[in-house]
């Protein structure tokens, strides 16, 4: 199917025609992604429509589940979670979504200033959120995995780096990532049933304003399994210093077992290594990810 042309006209004219209370406000655009376009609506409000038939499925996965999921989470984090949605016409033929407006801006850019106030509120945020999943919830087939399957796509992930000339940080090699990689997959699987996931929950999907942790947004690649793929998140977002706080509040209060921790570690090295292949990498998860895998190889370093 060739993309539909999405622009500031389309969502005028769906408005009008699906929420005509709103059709008035301004539209303006804000970003266009992989997989969406995102407009500002007023004052309060963003509205969100794929680009292509992968983002769709996505965005139908956020309406059918995110409602649910978020209600009666930690309040003092925000969530991107829809508050209308929105049905194929105009001659655009695919569901999209409004949601709240968030000011700030995504961590990647601009950090916590505050790491130990974002580690306690985001791991108290995933401690409610990672609950037991259903049968039917989406399935992802990159995130929730058990950790050794995701070896294949790491190494096809460090041939494309190289392939494209990218390098994986000062003083970070291949052999360094392989190294670390095999003693963290090396530990006991995840035990439990399979827990609601965000899928992808890096510096770039979380909102920072006035210097403290804000939202958590972009909840397309929503799925289920190991927990430990979100808590990748300790080492793409936070200092060794905060990591602490975050496994207590991310384990209720009980800090996450050694194997799962392990696992996270192990998620934070592939994911930032997929984050460098591709030429669609964006410079702040670029730098993320430089930051990361320096941290965790640096365990696997031959002396000197």
């Amino acid at each position: 199917m060739e993309p539909p042309l999405v622009d500031v006209e389309l969502v005028r004219a769906l408005l009008r025609e699906q929420h005509p209370d709103l059709a008035a406000q301004r539209v303006a655009a804000l970003a266009t992604g992989w997989d969406n376009a995102l407009f500002r609506l007023g004052d309060d409000l963003t509205v969100r429509l794929p680009r292509r038939v992968e983002g769709a499925a996505l965005i139908e996965h956020e309406h059918r589940w995110l409602p649910t999921l978020v209600a009666g989470l930690p309040p003092d984090l925000a969530t991107s979670a829809p508050l209308r949605t929105g049905r194929p016409g105009c001659g655009y033929p695919w569901a999209w979504s409004i949601g709240p407006w968030h000011p700030g801006e995504v961590a990647a850019v601009a950090p916590p200033t505050d790491p130990a106030d974002a580690a306690r509120r985001l791991g108290a945020f995933l401690a409610a959120f990672h609950r037991p999943a259903p049968p039917d919830a989406p399935v992802n087939p990159f995130r929730g995995i058990p950790l050794p399957a995701r070896g294949e796509r790491l190494l096809a992930a460090l041939d494309e780096v190289e392939a494209i000339g990218r390098h994986l940080g000062p003083g970070v090699t291949r052999g360094a990532v392989l190294a670390r990689w095999a003693d963290l997959v090396d530990v006991t699987a995840w035990p439990g049933p399979p827990q609601w996931l965000h899928g992808d929950l890096h510096p770039a999907n979380l909102l920072v304003h006035e210097g403290r942790l804000l939202a958590v947004i972009d909840f397309g690649d929503l799925t289920s399994g190991d927990p430990a793929t979100d808590f990748a998140v300790a080492w793409l977002l936070l200092p060794a210093s905060a990591r602490a706080t975050f496994r207590a509040a991310a384990g209720a209060g009980h800090p996450i077992d050694d194997a799962t921790w392990a696992r996270a570690e192990g998620w934070a090295l592939a994911l930032a290594v997929s984050y460098l292949a591709g030429p669609a990498t964006q410079p702040p998860l670029e730098s993320v990810a430089h930051r990361a895998l320096a941290e965790i190889t640096a365990a696997a370093r031959p002396p000197g």
